[in-house]
């Protein structure tokens, strides 16, 4: 098995782990709602590095739902974070219809969340 490029990691120092730069990116950023999830974005210098902020309220359900939320947004930002535009603060809320679903389902929502919003690189 064929290890994942080094590109396509997501180290904890790409993660918004920080209340006030949560905070931040919801009060000065950018909205958008887009099926199983809320998207919040601040865009950040050239030269930066992208981070993801990941939100699960109770709402979601008991802590297996939303750490379950958590792993698929995660993974999903993983997966395509190379197709961004620009580096950018993301922060992703899991709306409860996100319990149940299948990671190719989460992943269409938020690829479809990004380019409503216009963060994706146009593709040829």
């Amino acid at each position: 098995m064929a290890a994942a490029p080094a590109s396509l990691g997501f180290p904890r120092s790409r993660r918004i782990k920080q209340g006030r730069d949560f905070l931040r990116a919801k009060t000065q950023g950018k909205r958008a709602v887009n099926g199983c999830l809320i998207l919040n974005w601040l865009p950040l210098a050239a030269g930066s590095q992208t981070r993801l902020g990941v939100i699960t309220s109770k709402k979601v359900g008991n802590a297996v739902a939303r750490a379950r939320a958590r792993r698929l947004l995660r993974e999903a930002f993983r997966l395509n974070q190379l197709r961004l535009a620009q580096p950018l603060d993301l922060v992703v809320v899991a709306r409860l219809s996100i319990v149940g679903k299948s990671f190719a389902e989460v992943e269409k929502d938020l690829l479809q969340g990004l380019r409503k919003a216009g963060l994706l690189k146009e593709t040829v």
